[in-house]
């Protein structure tokens, strides 16, 4: 049984390999899914992409993986976003990220970006769609009012995705009069506190959802 994983920066290689044994590449660009098919592998899994730096995966060769019969499981990030899109092609989707693209909840490729090291993988940035789960979470623990929670979104949707990190939200929030002068820190210190890296839980659902797939066709 052969699984290939587009991941590294919602979850690192080394990460990765602890939840399941299957071959890691980088982030997925255009007509990488299409050089596999040399030699398929039995599933391919979609985690992160590139998504303006260079070319995105494009839909027609996950299609074409599909129809020679290559399982196709997406979620987190660029998986999420082509699994809700090609759902009806037969991709599978994981994950809060992909019901929220699902549901429209989400829709622009904008949440779930994030600048990266081109040599570790690691993220540089935060993305859109964690800062949402994480106000949310703000605003059900009671320190955030729902404006409150709204205008952080709102304020970070507005700050282009590479700059995009907790210290320069709440200094736009400052800016824009949300909080005052005295109360950055403590909010930054929240933001921090009830942090949901949702990119990195549906990470290990797509590595869990392939495992289980894997046990399931080999008891066929």
């Amino acid at each position: 049984m052969r699984a290939v994983v587009f991941t590294g920066t919602s979850i690192s290689h080394s990460d990765a390999r602890k939840i399941l044994d299957a071959e890691y590449r980088q982030p997925v660009r255009r007509d990488d899914i299409r050089k596999l098919m040399g030699s398929p592998p039995d599933i391919i899994g979609i985690i992160d992409g590139v998504f303006f730096d260079s070319a995105a995966v494009a839909h027609r060769e996950i299609i074409e993986a599909l129809k020679s019969g290559v399982t196709v499981v997406g979620g987190a990030s660029m998986g999420a976003l082509r699994a809700s899109e090609l759902a009806p092609y037969g991709m599978l989707g994981v994950g809060r990220i992909y019901e929220m693209y699902k549901s429209g909840a989400i829709e622009s490729d904008d949440e779930v970006a994030v600048t990266f090291n081109a040599e570790t993988m690691e993220a540089l940035s935060v993305p859109l769609v964690n800062v949402r789960l994480t106000v949310k979470a703000m605003q059900e623990a009671g320190v955030l009012s729902e404006g409150q929670a709204a205008s952080i979104v709102y304020i970070t949707r507005k700050i282009f995705y590479p700059d995009r990190n907790y210290r320069n939200i709440v200094n736009e929030c400052v800016k824009k009069g949300i909080i005052g002068e005295a109360e950055k820190e403590e909010l930054l210190g929240q933001l921090k506190k009830y942090e949901v890296d949702v990119k990195r839980e549906d990470a290990v659902l797509v590595l869990k959802r392939i495992r289980e797939l894997e046990q399931s066709l080999a008891q066929e």
